[in-house]
């Protein structure tokens, strides 16, 4: 049975985290100190709400510079949500937060007009498709068809630097929205693949057997 290590660090919703994981037939275990981190064979940092109490959080327990290293190793690593803006180098949510710096890039507020100026609802809530822009074979999405529809909650994107990190994107108001970063073995997903039925399973399965 594969170990999977999920984050509890005050923030988000690591119990129907672990139930989806659970479902997969992983061996689940929740952790909340830097040693657990380094000695993860595969690493969650889910999240939900701000940036910055996300770091925060993580701070005060002495993660960062662990989730850093663990992240070098280039071991598998899954940031769902708030888990994966915070895997950006800065936010502008509540002002300007450091981030992990794990891909380089920034998290900024979803535009509240569409592309024809028309208003836009901000939080993005609901369902939507993704648009798969990169290989995805050994990855979390290999075997998801495109235009698969999954989970969103946030009012926040993130824009990495470099396009070659974008594995999938979703559109919103005619804007892309990164949906899935991926920097080698280190994954983060905007949208919650517990949330996401048959194929947010089929995810975390993949991620299970990388």
């Amino acid at each position: 049975m594969r170990k999977i290590s999920i984050i509890d660090y005050g923030i988000g919703n690591v119990l129907s985290v672990r139930r989806a994981f659970e479902k997969q037939k992983a061996d689940v275990e929740f952790i909340s100190d830097a040693d657990a981190v380094m000695r993860a064979e595969k690493l969650v940092l889910p999240g939900v709400g701000a940036f910055k109490d996300g770091m925060k959080e993580l701070e005060k327990r002495n993660l960062v510079f662990a989730i850093q290293e663990y992240c070098r190793s280039d071991r598998p690593f899954l940031g769902i949500c708030l888990g994966m803006q915070m895997m950006m180098d800065e936010s502008e949510e509540f002002g300007q937060s450091k981030g992990l710096g794990i891909i380089s890039g920034n998290v900024i507020r979803i535009e509240d007009t569409a592309i024809d100026g028309t208003y836009q609802k901000v939080p993005h809530v609901g369902w939507n498709a993704l648009v798969i822009n990169n290989i995805v074979e050994n990855t979390i999405l290999e075997g998801i068809p495109e235009y698969s529809g999954v989970y969103f909650v946030h009012s926040y994107k993130a824009v990495p630097k470099d396009e070659k990190y974008r594995l999938a994107d979703v559109y919103y108001g005619g804007r892309k929205i990164s949906a899935v970063l991926r920097k080698g073995n280190c994954f983060g997903t905007q949208f919650h693949p517990e949330k996401s039925g048959e194929i947010g399973l089929k995810m975390i399965c993949n991620f299970i057997n990388l």
